[in-house]
């Protein structure tokens, strides 16, 4: 684990994001720089493609989870 030296303004986006998404400030960084490379490295396929493929190697089955909610 390493040290990256964040300005204020993107610290302070940071933190608000938090109180929405419930992570640390640590856990949204690594999310949103985790994200940010996927979406390089996959420029064809969406965020929430992103996200579900993200979900779908940790085991979750986002499909499942949408039809519990409706």
């Amino acid at each position: 684990m390493g040290i990256v030296n964040i300005d204020d303004e993107t610290h302070d986006q940071i933190r608000r994001a938090c109180s929405v998404t419930g992570r640390s400030i640590n856990a949204q960084t690594n999310f949103w720089i985790r994200i940010g490379m996927l979406c390089e490295l996959n420029p064809s396929r969406s965020f929430q493609e992103l996200v579900a493929q993200e979900l779908r190697e940790a085991g979750v089955e986002p499909q499942a989870l949408r039809m519990a909610r409706e």
